[in-house]
Parts: structure tokens; sequence; C-alpha cells
């Protein structure tokens, strides 16, 4: 079973706390080396685009990222 983690980041300057499955971590640092930025920068863009809770809404946006397209 994978690991469930509450990290602490920074939103605008404002620190909050999303809570992921390790492998969602991995992916969202892979996403922001691969557009070279920071994970903090990306998960800002997921947060000003979001309608519901971030953690959900990161976890699309991984999944969206990493979905093949047709």
């Amino acid at each position: 079973m994978t690991e469930v983690r509450k990290r602490s980041v920074m939103i605008a300057g404002h620190p909050t706390s999303v809570t992921l499955e390790e492998p969602f971590w991995e992916a969202l640092k892979e996403l922001a080396a691969r557009d070279g930025m920071s994970v903090n920068t990306l998960i800002e863009r997921v947060d000003a685009t979001r309608t519901g809770n971030l953690s959900s809404a990161l976890r699309v946006h991984v999944l969206a990222a990493f979905r093949p397209t047709s």
C-alpha cells in the first residue's frame, strides 16, 4: 500500500498543506522539472484553476498530464 503523506507548501506566500500519495508527489516533481519550474510554482498554477480540494486537483492534474491524448 502506498503511504499518504501531508506536505507543507507555499502558495502565493501563504503556507498550506497537501495530502498526496508518494507516486503523485513524484509525478508532480517530474512535471515541474519537465516544465522548468519548482513544485510550488506548479502547485500554485493548479491552485489558481481548481474548483475543489487542492489535493484532489493535483491528482487530476497528474492524471491528465500522463494520460495519452488521442
